[in-house]
């Protein structure tokens, strides 16, 4: 293995609707404002890593380049639920981290459509109506109230998740929506699963963000003033175990891949300035606080209510705005996230800046199973 990997280059587009653009379009745009904060072009690049969902047979890396250049560079599409995009990400560490390159660019892009994800299967029977339901706010609704059973957790608990990340939404230019929702205003809205009502549930949108990964050598080469080291990433999927076939077990893929991360970054939760965390549901924000060890078995419900987990709190979670707002394009998820962190690093997130941050944890969980974890450190002057 060679030495540390940095995230020299990374920018995303603003999420939204863009029904006139092509997928590739979309990822070629977010590739060149990657490669223009690194200051480097396409030609300069040895390798191109591309995560999609919905067009995941079509090449869609390959036609990123049709869009951007084509140079005769391998190209990896990877499809791997909503962590896709954090794989492409960690493909392209790994491969710079082993020395087969020195600059890799990562690209996550998806065009969603309209409803609810999940619920329909090709093969054997059915679970949808026999075994609960297949649909994701089902799936998640499920979890937060066998959180709630277990430990007391309420509905207007698991509501405070939405205020919080609306709220940090506003102070984001590049999120889908930019709205406050008061309390009452979220627990009042249409409920889709209980307890997770519509403002509870994550926005199915157009996106795409891209990164480009360069060796401890290159970086050196040209310029570290905003390079962000890559301390550990890490990618699990579920181990075999006695369940209950009713219930998705959406937490032990989440726990092994944070638990391999801290050891491999050298550190703990408690080192973390801010996390950006896969809070598809409203619900499952919460069950994360504990599956990343950021509070006490039992104890989300209580740090919600605490604000420790606001801006300006103990450990700021999902200051984007989060999937609840900034939307969440699967493909692209994973590399958004990171960018997110990496933009607190540099210094640049302007009023959604979180003071002094050093450390910080990106998670994405994609239910089948693929949990990535990344933690990124600002390189010190």
């Amino acid at each position: 293995m060679s030495g540390d990997v940095y995230v020299l280059g990374i920018d995303m587009m603003k999420f939204g609707r863009y029904p006139e653009q092509t997928v590739p379009e979309l990822g070629g745009q977010a590739a060149l404002m990657a490669l223009d904060d690194a200051g480097l072009t396409i030609d300069q690049v040895q390798a191109l890593y591309c995560a999609n969902l919905g067009q995941a047979n079509a090449m869609v890396g390959q036609r990123i380049l049709r869009e951007i250049g084509q140079t005769g560079i391998p190209v990896v599409n990877c499809a791997n639920a909503c962590a896709a995009g954090a794989t492409a990400f960690r493909e392209a560490w790994i491969s710079v981290k082993a020395g087969l390159y020195d600059i890799v660019l990562a690209v996550g892009v998806e065009q969603m459509g309209r409803g609810l994800l999940g619920g329909n299967r090709a093969d054997g029977i059915s679970t949808e109506g026999l075994l609960g339901s297949a649909t994701m706010p089902a799936v998640f609704a499920e979890a937060g109230m066998e959180h709630a059973r277990k430990h007391g957790t309420t509905f207007e608990q698991f509501a405070r998740v939405s205020v919080k990340n609306h709220h940090h939404s506003t102070l984001n230019d590049r999120a889908m929506y930019q709205l406050e929702t008061p309390l009452d205003t979220v627990m009042g809205a249409e409920m889709i699963a209980y307890p997770n009502t519509k403002l509870m549930c994550s926005v199915n949108v157009d996106g795409a963000a891209a990164a480009v990964l360069v060796s401890e050598r290159k970086a050196k080469q040209l310029g570290m003033k905003r390079a962000v080291r890559v301390r550990a990433s890490a990618l699990t999927s579920d181990p075999w175990q006695e369940r209950d076939l009713v219930m998705a077990d959406v937490n032990t893929c989440t726990r092994n891949a944070a638990t391999q991360a801290y050891e491999a970054a050298s550190v703990g939760p408690e080192d973390l300035d801010l996390v950006e965390l896969h809070d598809c549901f409203a619900t499952a924000e919460l069950l994360h606080y504990e599956n990343l060890g950021l509070c006490p078995e039992g104890e989300a419900g209580a740090m919600i209510e605490s604000d420790a987990t606001a801006l300006g709190g103990r450990i700021p979670v999902n200051v984007s705005g989060g999937l609840l707002s900034k939307g969440h394009p699967l493909g692209a998820t994973g590399i958004a996230n990171i960018y997110e962190i990496a933009t607190h690093l540099r210094g640049e997130a302007g009023k959604r800046q979180v003071a002094g941050a050093r450390l910080g944890l990106t998670h994405v969980l994609g239910l089948g199973s693929a949990c990535a974890v990344h933690v990124l450190e600002r390189v010190s002057p």
